[in-house]
């Protein structure tokens, strides 16, 4: 039996932003208090709408959360700020000052328990190159159909790395993604920040009206406006509301009820979404053979081959071991729970770097959104033949109901920065409409 509350719920975020309260009678309420949440909340306050935020969890942030562990901030869900061009929390955190720092481009790469040649590593190189130029170029044209069908035949024997790494950053294998929604996020544009992901949005949250600790059970739209049902709140009206939360909630007709249901094309929409399952196992590991803060380590030829690790986070001796789809799915047939995240990290460590190296190894933390009630996912994520979903929910119903969130963005998708970018969207498109001669 897994526990009753996933493994990452257990710490306290390392920022908590002063809220303020709820206004009495608010134009819009919006449902989340997550990148797209925050995002939406900022840009309706700026036009000049009274706004009510409501959130189910006990802080802000959603899948983006910060905590302290041994003195240092480390990130449980969201750490990557991806696409940096076009990503607005990169761009906003440069005009405020934020501690932003590039990813790095240098890697290692391991063969069993020897570091990788000269020619392996280019070899390596050009194989994730040819595979990404394939993807890429057939992304959107043709007939909808698995981004694995499309993977050239001639990648070598990093073949099975590429479909491993892409899988782990989509959410779930290749043959489970559709083509023309496969993201080119290239790791050169990518960003992290100091203090950590969570700990930047919570300061984005800094006097904006949230209710904590509210999740919502019903939403009325028969009438006129809005009529919400938040635990602890009672009965909010409101002009309009944007559900911000994962599309994984709302495809659980108990999470909140609709009154009357959704229209049959919006349901169909959130319906046909997957769970996108990328969790942290996150390591102390003061003696790790990886030198230099930042950089992804791809540990190949072994038994088990882990997806990903992202070593020495911010120079610290904390790094990321990243669990995908097939390995969570092994770890929960077998009831393991996160300590069986835990035995599993070090087992595939000990087979590349012996298991006199894990001596001083520690295992202070596992993430576990496929398990947590508020996300039921660390992203949603777009099977072949349902690609229009992100553009499908992107239209209100009624212009009551507005969503938002990282699974309507089709260039962001996944992405903390993706929902930051909904959340404006949807706020500058119920503001247009509220202003509108009735």
């Amino acid at each position: 039996m897994r526990p009753a509350r996933p493994d990452h719920a257990r710490f306290r975020p390392s920022v908590s932003p002063r809220l303020a309260p709820l206004p009495r009678t608010p134009d819009v309420v919006v449902v989340g208090a997550g990148a797209a949440g925050i995002a939406a909340a900022r840009r309706l306050l700026a036009r000049g709408l009274a706004v009510a935020v409501v959130e189910a969890r006990d802080r802000v942030g959603g899948r983006t959360v910060t905590t302290l562990l041994r003195g240092h901030p480390v990130d449980l869900g969201a750490h990557w700020l991806h696409a940096g061009p076009i990503n607005p929390l990169v761009r906003l955190g440069h005009s405020r000052g934020e501690p932003l720092r590039r990813a790095a481009q240098e890697s290692h790469l391991m063969v069993g328990r020897r570091r990788a040649r000269r020619d392996e590593e280019a070899a390596y190189g050009r194989a994730f190159a040819v595979a990404d130029r394939a993807m890429t170029a057939r992304a959107g044209s043709g007939p909808d159909r698995p981004a694995a069908a499309v993977l050239p035949p001639g990648l070598g024997p990093w073949g099975h790395r590429v479909a491993l790494v892409h899988g782990l950053v989509s959410g779930r294998p290749l043959a489970e993604v559709s083509l023309h929604d496969f993201p080119s996020m290239e790791y050169g544009d990518n960003y992290f920040i100091a203090g950590g992901y969570g700990a930047y949005l919570a300061r984005l949250a800094q006097g904006l009206p949230i209710a904590l600790s509210a999740p919502v059970r019903s939403i009325a739209w028969s009438q006129a406006g809005v009529a919400i049902e938040a635990e602890g709140l009672g009965r909010l009206q409101a002009r309009a509301v944007l559900l911000t939360v994962p599309v994984m909630v709302l495809q659980d007709e108990d999470a909140i009820r609709f009154s009357p249901a959704l229209p049959a094309a919006t349901g169909a929409a959130i319906d046909g979404f997957t769970q996108g399952i990328y969790e942290h196992v996150v390591l102390h590991w003061p003696s790790a053979p990886f030198r230099g803060r930042d950089r992804l380590a791809g540990l190949t030829g072994g038994r088990l081959q882990p997806p990903g690790l992202l070593t020495r986070v911010d120079g610290t001796p904390f790094h990321f071991f990243e669990l995908d789809a097939p390995l969570c799915a092994r770890l929960d047939a077998a009831g393991a729970g996160p300590d069986g995240a835990r035995r599993l990290a070090r087992a595939i460590l000990a087979e590349y770097v012996g298991a006199g190296r894990l001596a001083d190894l520690a295992v202070p933390a596992v993430s576990e959104w496929r398990h947590d009630p508020w996300s039921r996912g660390s992203w949603a994520v777009v099977p072949p033949g349902h690609a229009a979903a992100r553009d499908a929910l992107k239209a209100p119903v009624a212009e009551r109901i507005w969503f938002a969130g990282e699974a309507l963005s089709r260039l962001q998708w996944g992405t903390a920065g993706g929902a930051y970018d909904e959340g404006e969207r949807a706020a500058d498109a119920i503001a247009a409409v509220l202003a509108a001669p009735r």
